[in-house]
């Protein structure tokens, strides 16, 4: 009997949470892209670390403008002036500029386009209260606060609050060591000349290790393996030596050369070898020593499926990321009929937009065949549709799932 893709999930998180996370390391900040954080980031200050004007003005004292319509200036402070043996004199103001060290006695900042310039010195043409345009040290963060958690992915926007810190190494999780490779006497690396007529090239290669790169995995390639039973049996066994998960494509289907799933069950262990799912029915998932095994279908648009669905979430938490991306999801309807056949849960590719009247709506990518590569490359969403489902009429709601960041 087939698994539900929900009983599928269920146990991938079983067994990914028998898998030790990599060990970590320490990368300088520069480095650190799209790294996952491995303890707490600390902030080692204030920021800002000092009172400053936020705008072009005027400091203030609050007594000396109730007693004066205009007040002479005293100087001008500009950013990184010192002002600790700043004299002051009572009754006058200072021209400050934005990021300037705020004076001690200073109540407010005026901006400088609520000010006029007169005979008598600065005159000031609205109310002011006490705290205007200041921003107070530590106002953005506090020393001690936590600042990045841990299993945290390292942007750009959280690594230029860290460089405001001057942090300049974290502490990060290692990389994933990922082995691949495809099956298949059909089988051609791509750039060389296809060997007969019955030849394809391994594309589905080629589109691992680019979704790979872009979750920030270290790669070992161990290119095509032959329809050879020993020879995808040694290639398992070297890779379960050097790597956290292997990811094979091809080779676990129920055709008489589909000798992958027959090694596995020799070197290691299966949990699961079929979801009732659609594309991506043969999928595998097992382990090898301590390496966790994904044996991905044989046709391009069922290996991109299962990659996303199943083994991207294996990948983040593998990786250390405690956060993984959200997949945003919610019901809209179509604008087109779409055919499904009870059993299977079906993953068809579409494409959301906002129709005349300025709603969501869905339409097909066109044909979803397993081998249609074309159903991606016109498509933003997945449509979502349930395994009890059947053929989905014109204006029918259904869920649909935007592509997160692998796919864009």
């Amino acid at each position: 009997m087939l698994l539900t893709f929900e009983q599928a999930k269920q146990k991938i998180l079983q067994a990914v949470s028998s898998i030790k996370l990599p060990n970590c390391e320490q990368v300088s900040l520069l480095d650190s892209l799209d790294r996952i954080t491995a303890k707490p980031v600390i902030s080692p200050m204030n920021v800002p670390s000092f009172d400053n004007s936020a705008m072009d003005g005027y400091a203030v004292r609050l007594s000396d403008i109730e007693h004066a319509k205009n007040l002479p200036v005293a100087g001008v402070i500009y950013a990184g002036d010192d002002v600790d043996n700043l004299h002051w004199p009572k009754g006058t103001c200072l021209r400050i500029m934005t990021g300037a060290v705020l004076p001690n006695e200073a109540d407010a900042v005026v901006m400088q386009e609520q000010t006029e310039k007169s005979d008598f010195g600065i005159r000031f043409l609205n109310e002011v209260k006490s705290g205007d345009n200041i921003r107070r040290c530590g106002e953005d963060i506090k020393k001690d606060a936590i600042i990045v958690e841990c299993g945290t992915k390292l942007t750009i926007p959280t690594l230029s609050t860290l460089a405001t810190l001057g942090i300049n190494q974290l502490t990060v999780f290692k990389k994933l060591n990922v082995a691949i490779f495809s099956t298949g006497n059909e089988l051609t690396s791509i750039g060389e000349p296809l060997s007969n007529n019955a030849s394809i090239y391994d594309s589905n290669r080629f589109t691992l290790r680019l979704l790979l790169q872009k979750l920030n995995c270290e790669i070992i390639d161990f290119g095509i393996i032959p329809d050879d039973p020993m020879q995808i049996k040694q290639a398992l066994s070297n890779a379960a030596k050097q790597a956290n998960l292997i990811i094979t494509s091809g080779g676990v289907s129920v055709g008489d050369a589909d000798y992958t799933k027959m090694a596995l069950e020799q070197l290691g262990e299966i949990d699961f070898w079929k979801i009732a799912i659609k594309p991506g029915k043969p999928f595998a998932l097992g382990k090898i020593g301590d390496a966790l095994f994904c044996g991905l279908p044989g046709n391009p648009v069922s290996t991109l499926v299962t990659f996303y669905q199943l083994v991207q979430p294996i990948i983040l938490t593998l990786s250390g990321q405690q956060r993984s991306s959200i997949n945003t999801s919610f019901t809209v309807k179509t604008a087109c009929d779409l055919k499904k056949s009870i059993g299977r849960m079906d993953f068809q590719r579409g494409k959301l937009y906002l129709d005349d009247q300025g709603e969501l709506a869905v339409t097909t990518t066109g044909q979803q065949g397993s081998h249609i590569t074309q159903s991606f490359n016109r498509a933003n969403c997945f449509i979502l549709l349930e395994q009890e489902r059947g053929n989905v009429k014109k204006g029918e709601r259904v869920t649909v799932e935007l592509f997160n960041a692998l796919l864009k």
